[in-house]
């Protein structure tokens, strides 16, 4: 009877003295892959927004999230073969930045959910059912960018009143062309405006782009959403000044690179919100489920030092509606 007294006593303090090694057990943190078409480089203040997203969630990266980054430097082939690494990984989720990521994750997993940053169209490219009820495994934040396209149009129209002939720099290939083009032709027709495009395909063709820019004398210029168009802006910014071609830019990143007009959704936003899918699906919903999100800020930039450079007058009543006009050593912003 000792012995068996005993012997449950030392079970006893064994299982006690187990107790904290079992406590101390690191819990498996979730892994998240995020997919980009451009170079680190030239994204680092979007990855900076989605990081500040999770940060207001509470997420610290390397102590209770782990991502798995994946940029395919402006090359758009790379993409399915990162999309389908990250899925071989078994990620939680994937967060990608832009259409053509978002469509190579899709081909690559049809389990993983999918949290699109900002996709230009995702229910006319057929990526969801619905932006209520997208269906299958991939939601997150629609960016209107077809849309706003006939909008950037007519204000480079009140620019310049003259305004005959505009170049398009985009890729033929991407996503989303189809759908621009579908709304900015009938602004054309209404404005009296004859487009002219020029393909961007790699960063070497934007230096051709604007030598057939300035053959066929167009009077202004307008970009359209493209891997390459905005890994380039610093580029483009600079031959739009150098060939005193007044420009309208898709990304806020162009003003910001010292180009004459943004007008757009403020893509900064849409990235931190994007967080707020991935901790919503990290706790058990499910994308088929969770609505997609449209944008609800909206910017107008323009830059006088620009202007001034290229010998170009605003007129008071587009300097007005302006969110934030960036003068010669500083900007000022009209509204929030």
């Amino acid at each position: 009877m000792n012995k068996l007294i005993i012997g449950i006593a030392l079970g006893a303090m064994l299982f006690a003295l187990s107790l904290p090694a079992l406590a101390q057990q690191p819990t498996k943190i979730p892994r998240i892959g995020y997919l980009e078409g451009g170079p680190l480089s030239a994204h680092a203040a979007r990855i900076e927004a989605f990081r500040q997203g999770l940060r207001e969630l509470n997420y610290v990266e390397g102590k209770n999230i782990a991502i798995e980054w994946r940029f395919a430097d402006g090359n758009r082939d790379r993409l399915a073969a990162l999309a389908a690494e990250l899925a071989g990984l078994k990620v939680d989720v994937i967060v990608t930045g832009g259409s053509a990521p978002t469509r190579a994750a899709k081909e690559a997993t049809s389990l993983i959910p999918i949290v699109m940053a900002q996709d230009n169209d995702p229910v006319a490219a057929g990526i969801v059912s619905s932006l209520a009820r997208p269906g299958g495994n991939i939601t997150g934040l629609s960016n209107f960018s077809p849309e706003l396209a006939g909008k950037r149009l007519e204000i480079l129209k009140e620019v310049v009143p003259k305004l005959s002939r505009v170049a398009l720099l985009g890729d033929p290939l991407g996503p989303s062309q189809a759908q621009i083009m579908k709304v900015l032709e009938p602004f054309a027709k209404t404005f009296d405006v004859k487009l002219q495009y020029l393909d961007v395909l790699e960063p070497k063709d934007i230096e051709t782009a604007f030598q057939a820019t300035v053959k066929e004398r167009a009077d202004g210029i307008l970009t359209l959403a493209s891997i390459n168009v905005v890994s380039q802006r610093a580029q483009i910014v600079e031959l739009a000044a150098k060939n005193r071609l007044p420009a309208i830019y898709h990304n806020s990143q162009f003003a910001e690179a010292g180009g004459l007009m943004f007008y757009g959704v403020n893509v900064f936003d849409l990235d931190r919100r994007a967080a707020s899918y991935l901790d919503r699906i990290l706790k058990g919903a499910k994308p088929a489920d969770l609505p997609v999100e449209q944008p609800t800020k909206f910017e107008f930039v323009i830059n006088l030092k620009s202007a001034k450079q290229i010998g170009l007058t605003i007129p008071p009543n587009v300097l007005a509606r302006a969110d934030k006009v960036i003068k010669l050593k500083w900007a000022t912003s009209r509204r929030q």
